[in-house]
């Protein structure tokens, strides 16, 4: 990712649409000779030398886009008349981003590819290990750790789809001229408009790409920008919600990310186990989150055909998004490899409030063995309030269970204690549902013949990762 938005990548991609229109202009025949398209092939790529010299001639110029354009003619000589022909600076900046964004949001789908796989693994491993659920961060019905695992995996395969829609709608700025009317091109071949029209598919089909934006200005509208950067702060939304998901069980020690046996969570406290993966995650996140902000306040000013206010921002904030989604999702890959879970501490909770949540049950057992629902339901409020004030007051362990089983009340199902508190009875559908979820869901989408390719090479790295 770095290297696709490095300056060598740039400017080389830059002498290719140069080349790329003169093999067009040629074609459609203008008076270009081969000599002048070989030469330009052979010096797309430039060295360190060519680098100095471009950067002498942008100090000269004040302009990076025509300092190339005389840097690249010192070695294509016989092209040096007709490098840029006809075509204004956004011709190679913009189509250049639109090239390195589709690229980009390509390398993306097959991180996240390779994340949605792991947490799928992880998700069928602990498909039925109950745990308890929280809503409000308060202690709810049971649910299974497989089945939380679910909730992060439908929101990365939403990313999934949007980054492969954003990627799949990308068009070509393609040879539009200065203002977008294509006069330029129109003078040079004499007032042909099907030939100018036939240039702009040509150039967009060397290119890459199947089709051009129908209409433009000086520059393709900033709001593919905006479109482009949504699903990635999209995606950072969901990267921190699963993080932040992972702190928080970490304090509470029933799940934790990697933690090397050599690796220090803190100067101070040599016992500390600090989750600082996930608050990585979370914090570049954020970071990616408001980058589409940028974007939007970008698009919403652009006056007319163009102003040059939008081009510094967008020479820091494109790369960025990217960058930054690229090592979220590194991170999160290395965090969802390494996932451990400790199953008596998630069952020493459980155990905590579990007696609770099965007074209804022990109610229902009560009436169907003959009692009274409502004699029974006060029976269990009295005995519920005496374990609540063992727990809360006192700080000790919650013994509503050895109530229940004291009272002789309840002497018709006490036989039927242990199932009526068995765990699995209390998760429902989790079980199946991840079952179903996985093979309906995320089988299919990483099923894909280009997403399917890295999974496996990702597999046989694991090992070294």
């Amino acid at each position: 990712m770095a290297h696709l938005f490095s300056p060598a990548n740039r400017f080389h991609t830059w002498r290719k649409l140069w080349l790329n229109l003169a093999v067009a202009e040629k074609e459609l025949g203008l008076s270009i000779s081969a000599q002048a398209i070989e030469e330009m092939k052979e010096n797309l790529y430039l060295d360190a030398k060519q680098f100095e010299i471009a950067a002498q001639e942008e100090k000269k110029r004040r302009h990076d886009v025509m300092a190339h354009v005389h840097t690249f003619g010192q070695v294509a000589p016989a092209a040096a008349g007709i490098i840029h022909l006809g075509a204004t600076s956004c011709f190679v900046t913009d189509n250049a981003d639109l090239i390195f964004m589709r690229e980009a949001l390509t390398m993306l789908l097959k991180k996240l590819a390779v994340v949605i796989d792991r947490l799928s693994k992880f998700a069928a491993q602990y498909r039925d290990l109950p745990a308890l659920g929280f809503t409000h961060f308060q202690p709810a019905q049971l649910t299974t750790v497989g089945k939380r695992a679910t909730l992060w995996l439908q929101e990365l395969l939403w990313d999934l789809r949007n980054i492969k829609r954003a990627r799949d709608d990308l068009g070509f700025r393609g040879v539009k001229g200065t203002t977008g009317t294509q006069a330029s091109f129109l003078a040079l071949f004499d007032g042909d408009h099907e030939k100018v029209e036939e240039l702009d598919r040509l150039v967009t089909s060397l290119s890459g790409f199947s089709y051009a934006y129908p209409v433009t200005s000086q520059t393709y509208s900033r709001k593919i920008d905006v479109d482009v950067l949504a699903p990635l702060s999209s995606f950072g939304a969901t990267a921190h919600k699963l993080a932040t998901d992972l702190r928080l069980l970490a304090n509470l020690k029933e799940v934790e990310e990697p933690f090397e046996s050599t690796q220090i969570g803190s100067s101070a406290m040599a016992y500390k186990r600090n989750p600082m993966r996930s608050e990585r995650i979370c914090s570049l996140s954020r970071h990616l989150m408001v980058l589409h902000q940028n974007a939007l306040m970008t698009s919403s000013v652009q006056w007319f055909e163009r102003t040059l206010d939008d081009s510094a921002n967008r020479r820091i904030t494109l790369p960025e998004a990217f960058l930054t989604a690229d090592i979220v999702l590194t991170t999160l890959q290395n965090v969802s490899e390494g996932l451990v879970v400790y199953p008596k501490v998630i069952a020493r909770r459980i155990g905590q409030e579990l007696p609770f949540m099965a007074t209804e049950n022990i109610i229902m057992a009560i009436v169907k063995s003959g009692g009274d629902r409502q004699e029974a339901h006060e029976k269990i409020r009295v005995l519920s309030h005496e374990a609540a004030h063992q727990v809360k007051s006192l700080g000790l362990e919650n013994d509503l269970i050895d109530r229940v089983r004291a009272e002789p009340y309840f002497d018709p199902i006490k036989s039927q204690l242990d199932a009526l508190l068995d765990p699995k009875s209390f998760i429902g559908r989790a079980p199946e549902q991840v079952d179903q979820f996985l093979k309906e869901w995320v089988q299919p989408a990483l099923a894909d013949e280009e997403l399917k390719s890295v999974i496996e090479k990702g597999e046989k790295a694991e090992l070294n990762v």
